[in-house]
């Protein structure tokens, strides 16, 4: 083998083990820790079995309520895809915290979280599984999920609960990871009149269920209102529906084409939120930095 052949060869094979090491080395800062004198707001947590949209699926839902909302006005949305994992305080999110920390410091906006799982269909004779709908709900392009969110969950939530949130979509949020991820875009794609901030962690922007295309359609497509943020790691997955960095290249490539107002943070983690987790806090901040006080 020729020097340089080698050499390249030595330094990547260096450079593997090096990203290979390190992709577990991103930790939680102090946004994501609970500080002392800062108001802690509430969770309260249901189910919601779907009649309209997804008719007999059922899913978990978390709100968190920041201590500083009373109902006087409107507060402003976010809304987490696999909100179990973004709720727990003592995940890789931890939002709840977060949300406490900034809102305390007024570097975003009071803000109402809405957290949820995918529906599950129940088994319908016993000893049987129940099966998830999440993949459908979640990789599959067009409106279907943005009307189960629109027109069924939130109304019945804010009724429920008796919420105040913004009619402005520049208030409102949508977020979620992988699958999660390419769903909360499809969201804000298909209606920014209700949502036009996005984070993406780790997005399966890839033929799933033909989310490879959004590249391409980005850029042959009027620019919409959106803010989009994206993370994604250079040890992301690699099987037969796509190339999760390289997917996530091709969309930030395609932003910044049409000149949307994005950010993409693309690291050496793999298909875990550790990464989206250490940058939350700076998201947000980003995320909601032009919005009024």
């Amino acid at each position: 083998m020729p020097v340089k052949s080698t050499l390249l060869a030595l330094l990547l094979l260096f450079c593997g083990t090096a990203i290979t090491s390190a992709a577990d080395d991103y930790q939680l800062g102090a946004d994501s820790q609970r500080q002392e004198g800062v108001p802690k707001g509430k969770v309260v947590n249901g189910k919601w079995t779907s009649e309209k949209v997804f008719p007999g699926t059922v899913r978990d839902y978390w709100i968190y309520t920041p201590a500083q909302y009373d109902g006087s006005k409107p507060a402003c949305l976010m809304v987490f895809q696999d909100g179990g994992g973004y709720v727990n305080e003592n995940g890789q999110f931890r939002v709840p915290v977060v949300f406490d920390n900034l809102i305390h410091r007024k570097e975003m906006p009071v803000t109402i979280g809405i957290f949820l799982s995918p529906g599950t269909i129940p088994a319908a004779q016993p000893g049987q599984k129940d099966r998830s709908n999440r993949s459908f709900e979640y990789d599959s392009l067009g409106d279907q999920y943005s009307k189960f969110l629109i027109d069924e969950l939130l109304p019945g939530l804010v009724e429920k609960y008796s919420l105040k949130l913004t009619d402005d979509p520049e208030g409102r949020g949508i977020c979620g990871i992988s699958s999660g991820g390419i769903c909360a875009f499809t969201v804000a794609w298909e209606r920014p009149d209700k949502f036009r901030k996005v984070i993406s962690h780790i997005g399966s922007f890839t033929n799933i269920r033909g989310g490879h295309v959004y590249p391409a359609v980005i850029r042959k497509t009027e620019k919409k209102p959106l803010k989009i943020f994206l993370q994604d790691g250079s040890n992301d997955l690699d099987n037969l529906h796509g190339h999760w960095p390289l997917a996530n290249q091709q969309m930030a490539a395609s932003l910044k084409f049409k000149g949307y107002d994005y950010q993409f943070e693309l690291g050496d983690g793999g298909h875990s939120g550790k990464h989206g987790g250490m940058l939350l806090p700076e998201t947000l901040r980003w995320l909601w930095r032009d919005y009024p006080k």
